[in-house]
């Protein structure tokens, strides 16, 4: 998959099939839109491209009131790489460009830029200036440029349909069970690891103290989180803590991961972690030697409880 982070030097001039959106998460609503838009293309000799913006277009539209976000473009690219798809477009997303016209959009992007011959959308997409154009007008337009338009319903699980917003809900109250089930893979952080107090060495516990590599991502709710992370091309079970270390008087939040049955300096690289299930709340222990006795126990539960996992 190629990606062109430029969206004006995008060149093809072979047809394409194109879906469009944000995509945050890339969960299995987005998943099927992908899967569609790649068998199509396979079928049919177009090339398949997914349209997607940066910054995402809350940021822009309210920055008063931004969207968190489950993926940052890194990760979310990372997620596309294994759908198939032959070309991820980065178009920046402006002012001047979310006051284009639905004519306009059409003419100078899908057309004009992507050489658009189909496009497939979500069952919500709308475009245009004050996003009132919906997928009527796309259709009106396909006829005026001989271009197809095929709908996708929202996928669903257990009768619940799936969306970027109830994910976030899920996520907000450390349901990263549920988060993970709509987004079919694990919900991940991206950081560096920096110096920390260095407090979890001295009870047999260290720990790596990831900075996010973009502060626009959501957080999950405080507590502690079984986690995996992949080190040297080997996947390890870890505990991650998202919280102040009220045990140590701790003010400020911070997200330390302790690594099961490895050691090594992490300091400066950057490292993604996959949460698998929320544990229990952070909790404010009378000493230091409370605290390993907890850790313990929160160690051997991850053991027992994912035994049997696949890393």
């Amino acid at each position: 998959m190629s990606i062109i982070r430029d969206s004006a030097k995008f060149s093809n001039s072979k047809k394409t099939i194109v879906t469009v959106g944000t995509f945050d998460g890339v969960h299995l609503g987005h998943q099927e839109i992908i899967t569609h838009v790649v068998e199509k293309a396979k079928k049919t000799g177009l090339a398949s491209v997914l349209l997607t913006f940066d910054p995402h277009p809350r940021k822009v539209l309210q920055p008063n009131a931004p969207m968190p976000l489950i993926q940052t473009l890194k990760e979310r690219a990372a997620t596309l790489e294994h759908c198939g798809l032959n070309h991820l477009v980065v178009h920046p997303f402006t002012k001047s460009f979310s006051k284009l016209s639905a004519a306009a959009y059409v003419e100078a992007i899908l057309l004009k830029m992507l050489n658009t011959k189909e496009i497939v959308i979500g069952h919500n997409h709308r475009f245009g200036k004050n996003r009132a154009a919906a997928v009527d007008d796309l259709k009106h337009f396909g006829n005026i440029y001989d271009f197809g338009v095929t709908q996708i319903n929202p996928q669903q699980l257990d009768n619940i349909s799936i969306s970027s917003t109830k994910i976030r809900i899920a996520l907000s109250a450390g349901d990263i069970k549920t988060a993970n089930s709509f987004l079919g893979h694990p919900f991940t952080l991206t950081g560096t690891v920096v110096e920390g107090h260095k407090k979890g060495r001295t009870i047999g516990f260290p720990t790596a103290n990831i900075t996010l590599e973009n502060a626009d991502k959501i957080i999950p709710k405080g507590g502690v989180y079984t986690a995996k992370v992949k080190m040297i091309d080997k996947w390890y079970l870890g505990m991650l803590n998202i919280g102040t270390n009220p045990t140590v008087n701790g003010q400020q939040q911070s997200i330390e991961l302790h690594i099961i049955g490895w050691s090594g300096n992490l300091y400066d690289q950057r490292i993604q972690v996959a949460l698998l299930d929320r544990i229990r709340d952070e909790v404010k222990f009378d000493s230091m030697a409370e605290l390993q006795e907890q850790l313990e126990k929160d160690k051997d539960f991850i053991l027992t409880a994912y035994k049997t996992l696949t890393l």
